[in-house]
């Protein structure tokens, strides 16, 4: 992904589901389309997993409560 739109959610109460959930609307009103894509910090997450059509990886350039999202490719 060389594209994508950064997302803050620092809430405690929202799971880290609900907060890719949220952000992958927001991204779907903004641009109009579904992203398939989201990177969290490495410390948000301990492997990859799905969340609905999202694919959900972790990496170490993402600061912590921020979500990297958008297509693959």
């Amino acid at each position: 992904m060389n594209v994508g739109m950064l997302w803050l959610d620092t809430d405690r109460k929202r799971t880290l589901d609900e907060k890719v959930q949220r952000a992958a609307e927001y991204y779907q009103d903004k641009y109009g389309r579904l992203p398939d894509l989201c990177f969290v910090n490495n410390k948000s997450l301990c492997e990859a997993k799905n969340v609905g059509h999202v694919e959900v990886k972790t990496t170490r350039t993402v600061l912590p409560d921020h979500f990297w999202l958008g297509m693959a490719t």
